[in-house]
């Protein structure tokens, strides 16, 4: 039986793939565990500087397993959504960005897999959705909280209480992607994205991410006294010297 998600290095980059191709990728508690599994073998190693997060075959996530979740009951409902939000809160709180290449179907879970990830590059082939509403459901893994910060209220709702998937142009549209690729582009142009994260300063680039989410989620004043605090101390880091020496002497940084 094939590993349900795969890990690969690429140099500092880390590749992350969804690997139920038969299924579209659809998340079950073994997929979602051995995805946890995957972010903390990420989370322990030094050197991976950035993710890729992916799908084999024609789905990136097609959402989760309703077959599985069928014999659910609400006790069972509710560990299965705090299983989804381990996941993508581990996601988002990687040090290291992660970029989402959405190959496909990214619907459910899967659309929540991607809005925590840090940015979204979809395939002009890519579908999004949160379609729950249509199965007597609503989004469990942080669908209701992170599409609403990514695209605003309006078409947060219309996504969820509607239930009706759209295309990675509309997606480009309203916020939720960043870049729509060719499908025979796509997984280069995210890892040539994640390269050029590799590249800047690691520490530097973990701040800053730690702070986006922070101060995403707090008083705006609050967030510019992290940030103010933050700043004042990475001058005390080799990281920022070299960085300045660098562009003083017009080289390249070693980070």
């Amino acid at each position: 039986m094939s590993d349900p998600v795969l890990l690969e290095r690429r140099d500092a980059v880390a590749l992350v793939t969804m690997n139920r191709p038969e299924v579209l990728n659809a998340l079950n508690r073994e997929t979602l565990q051995c995805l946890i599994a995957r972010i903390d073998e990420i989370r322990a190693d030094g050197g991976v500087r950035a993710v890729v997060l992916t799908g084999s075959g024609r789905a990136f996530v097609a959402g989760a397993d309703i077959g599985e979740m069928r014999g659910l009951g609400p006790a069972e409902g509710v560990a299965f959504s705090r299983l989804g939000h381990r996941a993508t809160a581990g996601i988002e709180s990687l040090p290291v960005p992660v970029i989402a290449a959405v190959n496909g179907f990214a619907l459910g879970g899967g659309c929540e897999l991607a809005c925590a990830c840090d940015w979204i590059y979809a395939s002009s082939k890519a579908r999004f959705g949160q379609p729950e509403v249509k199965l007597g459901l609503i989004p469990g893994f942080g669908g209701t909280s992170r599409l609403l910060r990514r695209v605003g209220p309006g078409a947060a709702r219309e996504l969820v209480l509607a239930g009706e998937p759209i295309r990675a142009d509309e997606a480009l549209r309203i916020g939720l992607v960043n870049r729509v690729c060719e499908p025979e582009a796509l997984l280069d142009a995210a890892l040539a994205s994640a390269q050029q994260v590799a590249e800047k300063g690691p520490h530097a680039v973990a701040e800053a991410k730690r702070l986006l989410v922070e101060g995403g989620d707090t008083d705006v004043r609050v967030a510019h006294a992290l940030e103010q605090n933050a700043f004042g101390a990475l001058f005390g880091g080799v990281e920022s010297q070299e960085g300045m020496a660098a562009f003083l002497e017009k080289r390249e940084p070693k980070f």
